[in-house]
């Protein structure tokens, strides 16, 4: 990769980054509507827990997102000749990949062994694996 190539996914980068901070974190749905109300309604009680959790999901990956660009950045200071290039194998990263995502580590192989190794053992679970 050369050096206007490494100065564009820099660039891209930072955007990124500022689009991230920029956009905040969601905040999640209050559980009660109503601070006074006595009770609770037992309908509206499991959607507000799953708007809470989704709220939670989103702003843990933005968060993940956030580190992986920041590193990606500190790579690109540190040893710009390596940027691109596999982190466990040291082959190019891929174009593609890289324009998708300008912040990877891992080319597809070794990120495949790496979600590989990361699954659950047995496969997929059955409704029946939680009796």
């Amino acid at each position: 990769m050369n050096g206007s190539s490494r100065q564009i996914f820099r660039q891209r980068l930072l955007v990124l980054k500022a689009e991230i901070i920029a956009a905040g974190d969601i905040a999640p749905e209050a559980a009660r509507q109503e601070p006074g109300a006595v009770g609770n309604d037992e309908d509206t009680q499991p959607l507000a827990e799953m708007s809470q959790s989704i709220a939670s999901s989103r702003n843990r990956n933005r968060t993940g997102v956030l580190a992986r660009v920041i590193a990606a950045l500190a790579r690109l200071d540190d040893d710009p000749e390596s940027f691109g290039m596999c982190v466990e194998c040291d082959e190019p990263i891929g174009a593609k990949r890289l324009d998708l995502m300008p912040y990877v580590e891992l080319c597809v192989e070794c990120q495949q062994e790496q979600d590989k190794a990361q699954r659950p053992q047995g496969g997929r679970r059955h409704l029946t694996d939680f009796r």
